[in-house]
This record gives C-alpha cells, sequence and structure tokens, in this order.
C-alpha cells in the first residue's frame, strides 16, 4: 500500500493542559489573560484550533471553573484573532484510588468525579465549536490514579454534546477507545462528520510507533477526520507521522514543554516548527474558515 500523506493540513494548540507542568515550566500559562494569550499567539503563527484547559490563578492546578473558562473566551473574543475554539470536556472523570490495600475510599488529592451535566456545564454556557469527548478509561502514572470514563458516561455526555450543537472531538489513547467511538456512533450520538483526535505515546496507552498508528488509522472509518500527537521530545517529529498517516496535527504546552533540546518552549513557536514541518512535506495549512467548513462547524461569533 503507497503513502497517502494529507496534503491539507489543520494544526491544534493544545496550549496548558492539565498537568503538573506548572513546576518545570515558568512558560505553561496559568491564568485566564495568560492562556488567551497563548491562544492568540498560537492562530498567529498558524494554528487553526485552539485547545483550552483552564487552571486555578493562584495554586497552577487544573481547574474546571466555569467563570475562568469564560474569561478566556472573553480575551479571545476581544483580540479580534480568530480561531476555532476547543473547549476540553475531560475534567471531572479524575480518580486516585487510596492505595494498594485500601483502594477505597479514594484519596481526595487528586480525585475529582461530577455527572455528565456538571462535567458540561463550561460547554453549555459558553457553547465553543468544539469540545473533547475522553473516549474511555485509562491508568496514568504509576501510582493509583484512572482516567475514569465509563460507557454510561460516554453516552451522557455525547448526547449532551449533540442537543448543544457542539462539534465533540473524540480523544482515543488506545485501540479499544477507537471501539467506543464506533459504539457511540452507532447509536447516533455523534453526528457526521465525526472528529478524532489519536492520543498517542501516553503510558498505559497506545504507544507511539509507526504499526500502532497504522492500526489506528486503518481501522478508523473512512469519512472520520483525525488529528494526531505524541508527547514530549516525540511531539515534533510526530507531526511529521501524522501528516504521513493522512492526519492533522497537535503540538502545545500539554503534550511538551521543549522546544529544542535545553530551550523550553511557548506554544507560538512550537506551531510555527509544526507549520515549517507539514509545508515541507508539500501540505497547505487550513486557517480556521477552512476547518468550520470542512468539519461543519457553527461560528459563534
Amino acid at each position: 500500500m503507497g503513502l497517502s500523506p494529507n496534503r491539507e493540513v489543520f494544526i491544534t494548540c493544545a496550549v496548558t493542559g492539565a498537568g503538573d507542568t506548572t513546576g518545570r515550566s515558568d512558560k505553561v500559562p496559568v491564568t485566564p489573560r495568560q492562556i488567551a494569550d497563548e491562544c492568540i499567539a498560537a492562530a498567529n503563527a498558524g494554528a487553526a484550533i485552539a485547545h483550552i484547559h483552564v487552571r486555578d490563578p493562584k495554586t497552577g492546578k487544573a481547574a474546571r471553573d466555569v467563570a475562568l473558562y469564560a474569561e478566556v473566551v472573553e480575551h479571545i473574543k476581544a483580540s479580534g484573532v480568530d480561531m476555532v475554539l476547543n473547549l476540553t470536556a475531560g475534567m471531572g472523570g479524575d480518580l486516585t484510588l487510596g492505595n494498594v490495600e485500601k483502594p477505597l475510599p479514594p484519596s481526595p488529592d487528586g480525585t475529582d468525579m461530577a455527572g455528565a451535566t456538571e462535567r458540561l456545564a463550561h460547554v453549555a454556557k459558553l457553547l465553543p465549536e468544539i469540545c473533547t469527548l475522553d473516549c474511555g478509561t485509562m491508568n496514568f502514572g504509576e501510582g493509583d490514579y484512572v482516567m475514569t470514563n465509563t460507557p454510561a458516561m460516554l453516552k451522557a455526555m455525547a448526547a449532551q454534546i449533540k442537543a448543544l450543537g457542539v462539534r465533540p472531538e473524540v480523544e482515543i489513547f488506545d485501540t479499544g477507545h477507537l471501539l467506543l467511538a464506533k459504539w457511540l456512533y452507532d447509536q447516533g450520538l455523534l453526528d457526521d462528520p465525526v472528529m478524532v483526535q489519536l492520543c498517542m505515546g501516553i503510558p498505559w496507552g497506545a504507544p507511539d510507533d509507526m504499526a500502532t498508528l497504522l492500526a489506528l488509522t486503518n481501522n478508523l472509518p473512512s469519512n472520520w477526520t483525525f488529528s494526531a500527537f505524541s508527547i514530549g521530545r516525540n511531539q515534533l517529529p510526530y507531526v511529521a507521522m501524522a501528516v504521513l498517516a493522512g492526519g492533522n496535527v497537535r503540538v502545545g504546552l500539554e503534550d511538551n514543554l521543549w522546544l529544542d533540546k535545553g530551550v523550553l518552549a511557548t506554544n507560538g513557536p512550537l506551531v510555527e516548527r509544526a507549520v515549517k514541518i507539514a509545508e515541507g512535506m508539500g501540505a497547505k495549512i487550513l486557517g480556521p474558515d477552512e476547518v468550520r467548513a470542512r468539519m461543519k462547524l457553527t461560528k459563534r461569533w
């Protein structure tokens, strides 16, 4: 089978994430203004989509406060810079068990379990063009933390996202998650065109080798649109992997803190590097309106 690289690529920038990265880099945006400014810088560098988490401005820890999301969105709107906004809906599915001898009750440190409606409160209020749907449950790290998304939770969240008229970006962390995505689609809970993000190289999910990437892409329905990324030092090489596999690209400080060896990154230069890689492979970089047309998104302002 010959190569089928993507010739028209859109770039998503995941600007801050929810991980404990603020202690490792002072470039990670924390306040709503900082997060908005990084989204703007990413858009000016060539990202069509900004993927947004928020953080507690006092502690830097992950948050899901609707007011913080609203402040980020208002700053972006006031800037006049056009981009597609993709708000995470992954928060509220965090379970940290007590310990290996007494897993219950869960540890309050790191546990944040919320119902479907509460997890989508900021989406319902702000109506972004896209929000994420983490399609499965997975171990993270080496301790007792589990990313928790049951089939029942996914059904409820997918139904609410659909009713809001928001496009879900289905996050696939492992091969079984793709089966869950197809199951949701077969029940009419995901509308065409389906948008998938392949999250590779995250322990203990799908590894980021080419064989595993192709195992996933070869099992995607042909009319689904996908992006793919890896983390850490493999983020930028994976730009080429994603394009070669026929997909789109994600970079940003959520997944990688470094631009070069010993050089801490900000989001704009990571996007610039991704643009250079993709264009060097013969791809055109799509802007936000082109992504809206392709993914049938409703522009909100």
